[in-house]
C-alpha cells in the first residue's frame, strides 16, 4: 500500500501530480520537491505576458496557503542528487525524503551549444531568467536571438512591439522547422519580418562577442543583448545515474512507468510510446505534462491502467497570431495547404496535424476529431477539410 509520495519537480506537470492525487482520494503523505526557489508558476508566459507586465504574482500556480490546505509538502531550492532504488530514497545533500513511489517531472534545461563566448548570452527558462531579461529591457536596445524557435520568436516578437530592433539567427533553413511545415514557416517569417525583424536563416551562430554575434558566414551582427533560445534538453541525469533507462528522456512505458515500476516519469523528461505510431516520443507541452500528471495519479490511487493516448496539441502566441497545433508530425509529413490557410499534414494517408493561425474553432474540430480515430487524406481532401464530414 501506497503510504508516501515523492515528486522531484514543482513545475506545472509535478504539481498537477500532487493535485490529481488529492483529487482522486490519495490520503498518504505527498512531498513536492522544487529546484528553484518559491511557489511553482506558469513557465509559458515567461517569454510573453511577463516581459510586458512583470507581473510575477501573475505566473503562480497557487497561493501559499493552498499547498498547506491540501497538505503537500513543497520543498523548494533542492536539487536532488541521487535516487536510492534499494532503499526508495532521494537525495539532496545531507537531506533524505522516503518514498513508496517516485515520480519524475524534472522537466528540460536549456541546449547549451559549443559556441565561444556563449557565457555572454541570456537565457529564458526560468523566473530569474525573465527577470533579468526584462531588467535588460529598460531602454530602447538592440537584441539578437539565437534560435528561431518558440521561446525564441515569442521573445523576438514582444521585443520588437516595445520598440527594440530585433535580429534573429537560426541555424536551420527555416523558422520553427522541428514542428511546423514549410508553408507555416514562411508564414511567420514573413510575420516577424513584418515586425521589422531581421532573418538570418541558415546561420549557424559561430561566437557571442562583447559586440553582438558571428554568424559562420562571417557576418557581424551588433547586439546590445543576446538570448539563447536554442532548444532545451531534458533533465535526465538523475534517472541515468539510478540505473533506469534514458534515451533523450527517461524511458517509460504507455502507462508511464519507468523500468522501475516504484518510479514513473512525466512531462518534458519523459519518453512514451506515440499512441498512434508506437515510436518513441517526447513531448515539450504544458498539456501533455499534466494529462500525464492525471493519468499517473489514477493509476496509482484507483488502479487504472489506462495508456496514455491523447492526442498531443501545442500553441505560441507571437505578435498578433496565435499558433496551435493539433497532433504529431514529422518534418517528412505532407503538408497541404486548406482553404482558410490552415495547414494539414499527413503521415502517408493518415492525417497527422493540422496547423492554424488565430482559427480556434479549426484546431479545436481537430482535436477532436483526431481522438476519435484515424482521418482519411483523400476522405478529407474530398470533403473540402471539413472534418465534421469524415
Amino acid at each position: 500500500m501506497l503510504e508516501r509520495i515523492v515528486i522531484v519537480g514543482a513545475g506545472q506537470g509535478g504539481l498537477q501530480a500532487a493535485i490529481s492525487l488529492r483529487q482522486d482520494g490519495f490520503a498518504g503523505s505527498i512531498t513536492l520537491i522544487g529546484a528553484e526557489d518559491g511557489l511553482p508558476y506558469q513557465r509559458p508566459p515567461l517569454s510573453k505576458a511577463y516581459l510586458k507586465s512583470g507581473d510575477a504574482e501573475a505566473l503562480r500556480l497557487r497561493p501559499a496557503a493552498f499547498y498547506d490546505t491540501a497538505d503537500i509538502a513543497l520543498v523548494t531550492g533542492v536539487w536532488i542528487d541521487r535516487i536510492d532504488r534499494l532503499a526508495r530514497m532521494v537525495h539532496a545533500g545531507g537531506q533524505a525524503w522516503p518514498y513508496d513511489h517516485l515520480i519524475l517531472a524534472s522537466g528540460t534545461r536549456n541546449l547549451r551549444p559549443p559556441i565561444p563566448g556563449l557565457a555572454r548570452a541570456l537565457d529564458l527558462r526560468t523566473l530569474d531568467d525573465a527577470v533579468r531579461l526584462r531588467g535588460a529591457l529598460d531602454s530602447p536596445k538592440r537584441c539578437a536571438v539565437i534560435g528561431g524557435g518558440f521561446i525564441g520568436l515569442e521573445f523576438a516578437a514582444v521585443a520588437a512591439g516595445l520598440g527594440h530592433d530585433v535580429t534573429v539567427a537560426e541555424a536551420a533553413p527555416r523558422l520553427m522547422a522541428r514542428v511546423l511545415s514549410p508553408q507555416m514557416s514562411d508564414r511567420f517569417a514573413a510575420l516577424h519580418r513584418g515586425l521589422g525583424t531581421e532573418l538570418h536563416l541558415d546561420a549557424l551562430v559561430t561566437e557571442v562577442t562583447d559586440d553582438g554575434i558571428l554568424l559562420r558566414d562571417g557576418t557581424a551582427i551588433a547586439a546590445d543583448i543576446v538570448l539563447l533560445a536554442a532548444g532545451v534538453v531534458p533533465n535526465d541525469s538523475l534517472a541515468r545515474d539510478a540505473g533506469l533507462d534514458v534515451a533523450n528522456g527517461v524511458v517509460v512505458d504507455a502507462q508511464l512507468r519507468t523500468s522501475d515500476s516504484a518510479i514513473s516519469a512525466l512531462g518534458d523528461c519523459a519518453v512514451f510510446p506515440d499512441p498512434v505510431t508506437q515510436r518513441p516520443v517526447r513531448l515539450e507541452s504544458v498539456q501533455a505534462a499534466t494529462d500525464h500528471a492525471r493519468l499517473i495519479a489514477r493509476r496509482l490511487v484507483g488502479g487504472a491502467d489506462d495508456a496514455y493516448a491523447a492526442v498531443p496539441w501545442f500553441w505560441s502566441d507571437q505578435a498578433d497570431a496565435k499558433l496551435q497545433i493539433a497532433g504529431l508530425a514529422t518534418p517528412q509529413d505532407d503538408a497541404v495547404t486548406g482553404p482558410d490557410g490552415s495547414v494539414w499534414r499527413f503521415a502517408g494517408n493518415r492525417l497527422s496535424a493540422v496547423e492554424t493561425v488565430n482559427a480556434a474553432r479549426t484546431h479545436m474540430q481537430a482535436r477532436k476529431r483526431m481522438a476519435l480515430g484515424p482521418v482519411d487524406k483523400a476522405a478529407l481532401i474530398a470533403a473540402d477539410f471539413d472534418l465534421t464530414a469524415v
